[in-house]
This record gives C-alpha cells, sequence and structure tokens, in this order.
C-alpha cells in the first residue's frame, strides 16, 4: 500500500504531466488527493519539494534498474571497467525493458510527458530531458558501442552514428505508444528492431 507521501508524489506527477508543472499549485495537488492543504504541507514544504522528490525516486530506480540488468552506471569516461565485457544480449534484455518501463510503469511514462512538455520552459527541465530521453540515452548508448567495437564488428559504422541509428526508432516508439490503440503491435515493433539491429550488425 502506498503511503502518504508516495500518493502525493503520484498525483502530483500525474498532474505536471497533463498540464505541466507551472500550471499545477499545491491547491490542484491537494484537491486531486481529497485532502487539506495544510495536510499535505506535513510532508512536503511546497510544490517544489514534491517535484525534487519525483526527481530523486527517478534517478533511484535509474540506478536501481542499471544494476539489476549489470550495465554501467556511470559514463565511460568515469568507469571504464564497467563497460568491459558487456555482451550484446545484455544490452536487448536493458533496452527492452527500459522500454517497457518508459511506457507501461504509470510514473515513469508520467515523468516522460511531464520533461516532454515542460522542456522548452526552463532550462532545468531540459537538462532533465536530455538526461533521460535524449542526448544523455545517445552518450550513454555511444560509449557501450564503442567500448563493444572491440569484440563485435560493427562494419565500419562509428559509434556514435550507432547510437542514433539504434536510439531513434526506440524513441520514436515510446512516443507512438502514447497515441495508439495498438499498444501490443509497438512494443512488438520496439523488440523486433532491437533484436534487429544487432543481428543485421553481427552478419559477416
Amino acid at each position: 500500500m502506498q503511503n502518504t507521501r508516495e500518493r502525493i508524489q503520484q498525483e502530483a506527477l500525474k498532474l505536471f504531466a497533463r498540464n505541466g508543472y507551472e500550471a499545477v499549485s499545491v491547491r490542484d495537488i491537494a484537491g486531486r488527493l481529497g485532502i487539506a492543504q495544510s495536510a499535505l504541507y506535513k510532508h512536503y514544504a511546497n510544490k517544489r519539494a514534491i517535484f525534487e522528490s519525483i526527481v530523486s525516486r527517478m534517478q533511484a530506480e535509474d540506478l536501481s534498474r542499471a544494476q539489476a540488468f549489470a550495465v554501467p552506471e556511470a559514463r565511460l569516461a568515469d568507469d571504464a571497467a564497467a563497460y568491459r565485457g558487456m555482451r550484446v544480449e545484455t544490452i536487448q534484455r536493458y533496452t527492452f525493458a527500459q522500454f517497457l518501463y518508459w511506457v507501461e510503469d504509470d510514473f515513469a511514462a508520467d515523468f516522460r510527458r511531464m520533461l516532454t512538455l515542460e522542456q522548452y520552459r526552463s532550462d532545468e527541465m531540459m537538462a532533465l530531458y536530455q538526461q533521460y530521453l535524449s542526448g544523455g540515452v545517445i552518450d550513454y548508448v555511444e560509449d557501450l558501442f564503442r567500448e563493444m567495437g572491440r569484440f563485435y564488428d560493427w562494419r565500419g559504422r562509428e559509434p556514435r552514428q550507432l547510437a542514433l541509428l539504434f536510439y531513434a526508432p526506440v524513441y520514436m516508439l515510446m512516443n507512438l505508444y502514447d497515441g495508439t490503440a495498438d499498444k501490443a503491435g509497438t512494443v512488438a515493433l520496439a523488440s523486433a528492431h532491437i533484436d534487429g539491429f544487432f543481428a543485421g550488425l553481427q552478419q559477416a
């Protein structure tokens, strides 16, 4: 059962994802929960504190998921040892699991939608959007491909080019998932792309 702080996080994020962070007030959040503002303030000092707790939760989940799949948690330049011995199969499993997480987990999906909505309204939101959904992901995948190129034949492709070719369809399919009735079909497309991408690269 969710505790009160978690319920506040969840309901606030739903409002942020639908209306935008700036448009939502503490009164709106309390009203959605059916509690008085004074009761909400017992758990969070203000709306900013709620937002920071949401970001902290996402950071913790991001770290936990990386550990669960035994993939690097930092950039190649900061922890080269963690990248050694990475296998295609591991990246396939992790990427597909991440796709499902970003589209099927309610909290992650709302976080993604909030950042997509808010990215042009503040430098902070843009930085978070880049970290979780855009440039930061490309940088991370580039690091993986750069290190794995020691053991796999990338057929002359540069790691960053490969990262773009790999992630762009995944990102597109995340957005497609939100607006389509054929969610199972979209998941199947994501799975086929992830598996097919590596299969094609490893062909002699």
